[in-house]
């Protein structure tokens, strides 16, 4: 059974527009109490943020978990094509018990997570990352996808991003 978000708290803490946007809609497609499923999302209710979704399905265990789509605006950043990875092929860095502590709380307690963090990769320490992580069930009582926003803004712009959460 998923647990319950506090949705304005939650709402709160996202920083971007765009975090608010997909937020709202992932809130609009639950039924009830459960969580909305992959088939509840849409891609044409969402276009303008579409270059920063992922989807992840989810695996036996964290490391099995497999990107199943990836925007452009990851490509980018990743300098390759990362749809179709898994896990444990993917190029974590030093940063890979930071990024599956917050799939695991994505999964496991189903609720969605967010965060920010400087240099999303190696070489790429000018970007900050707005992240926020919201899971999908399939039959109401597991989390089958991992449905994903990322952000990414130069250092120098990190500014503009407080002051977009104070609007």
């Amino acid at each position: 059974m998923p647990k319950t978000v506090d949705s304005k708290s939650f709402r709160a803490q996202l920083v971007l527009p765009e975090q608010r946007q997909l937020f709202d809609y992932w809130l609009s497609q639950r039924r009830g109490e459960s969580l909305p499923a992959r088939r509840d999302i849409n891609p044409a209710h969402i276009p303008k943020i579409l270059p920063g979704i992922s989807l992840i399905e989810v695996g036996k265990s964290i490391d099995s978990c497999r990107i199943r789509l990836a925007g452009t605006r990851l490509r980018d950043v990743y300098d390759r094509e990362i749809t179709g990875m898994s896990f444990v092929d993917f190029d974590w860095g030093e940063k890979r018990d930071y990024w599956f502590t917050a799939y695991k709380r994505t999964i496991h307690e189903q609720l969605p997570t967010q965060g920010v963090v400087r240099g999303p990769r190696r070489h790429k320490d000018h970007l900050v990352q707005y992240w926020l992580k919201l899971p999908l069930c399939k039959d109401g009582d597991s989390v089958e996808m991992v449905l994903c926003l990322d952000n990414f803004l130069p250092a120098s712009t990190e500014t503009y991003a407080q002051k977009q959460a104070s609007a």
